[in-house]
C-alpha cells in the first residue's frame, strides 16, 4: 500500500524463481534417456524414478526432487515419442477392487550376462489395485516358464485374484505356445491340465482365471 501511494508507476514485478533452473543442467541427460527409450523394449523404458536415480548417481543431481523430474518426463516423453514417430499411449483411469484383478505380461528384456548383452524374457504378474507385482526373468518364452511364473506369483502374492487375470499384451509367439493358434484354438495339453487345477474361463480375447 505504501509503495502504491508513493509512486503512480506500478512497481516492477519480481520474477518468481521456480525449480526449473535446478533441472536445466540435466535436461540434456534426461532427453538422452528418453530418446534411448524409443528403441528399447517396452519393459525397459525409464520410469521417472529410474531417471532421477541415474541423475543422482551419474550427474550428482542430489538437489532434484522426484516431482520435478516426473513432471518434466511426463511432458517431454510425449514430445520425443511424437518426434520419433511412436504412437502415444493414452491411459484411462480405472477402479479395481483389492485382490480382484491382475495383469500378466511376458516380453523381451535385455540383460548383461558375463559381460554380454543377452536377450531374455521377463514374466510380470501385477495386481491391478495395489500395483504389487513379481518379475521373473527366463532364458526362453517356453510354456514351462509361463506356467512357473504364474505359480510363483500365486505363492508370493498370497493367492489367486478373485475376479480375473488379463492377458492383453502377450506376443503372438507366447499366445501360440500356450493357447494354441487360430480362431478355433487347440489348447496345449499342459495348459489344459494347468487350467484344471486353477479353473480358467475365456472372456473375448483375454483369458481370465477365476476362483473355483
Amino acid at each position: 500500500m505504501r509503495q502504491a501511494l508513493d509512486s503512480a508507476a506500478p512497481p516492477e514485478r519480481k520474477q518468481r524463481q521456480g525449480v526449473s533452473w535446478r533441472l536445466d543442467p540435466f535436461k540434456g541427460a534426461i532427453d538422452a534417456m528418453l530418446i534411448e527409450d524409443t528403441t528399447a523394449p517396452r519393459k525397459q523404458r525409464h520410469t521417472a524414478r529410474r531417471i532421477l536415480a541415474r541423475l543422482i548417481e551419474e550427474h550428482g543431481a542430489q538437489e532434484l526432487s522426484y516431482s520435478t523430474v516426473r513432471d518434466y518426463v511426463r511432458v517431454r516423453r510425449a514430445q520425443i515419442d511424437v518426434e520419433a514417430g511412436r504412437r502415444i499411449e493414452v491411459f484411462v483411469p480405472q477402479e479395481h477392487a483389492p485382490g480382484a484383478e491382475a495383469e500378466v505380461d511376458f516380453g523381451e528384456v535385455y540383460v548383461v550376462l558375463n559381460g554380454t548383452k543377452t536377450k531374455c524374457h521377463m514374466f510380470i504378474f501385477r495386481l491391478s489395485h495395489s500395483g504389487r507385482a513379481i518379475h521373473r526373468i527366463y532364458p526362453t518364452q517356453a510354456q514351462e516358464a509361463f506356467l512357473e511364473g504364474h505359480i510363483e506369483a500365486f505363492k508370493v502374492l498370497g493367492g489367486i485374484p478373485t475376479k480375473h487375470i488379463r492377458y492383453d499384451n502377450l506376443t503372438s509367439a507366447v499366445t501360440a505356445v500356450v493357447f494354441g493358434q487360430g480362431r478355433h484354438r487347440q489348447e496345449n495339453d499342459r495348459w489344459v491340465l494347468f487350467r484344471s487345477f486353477y479353473p480358467f474361463t475365456e472372456l473375448r480375447h483375454a483369458f481370465v482365471l477365476v476362483d473355483a
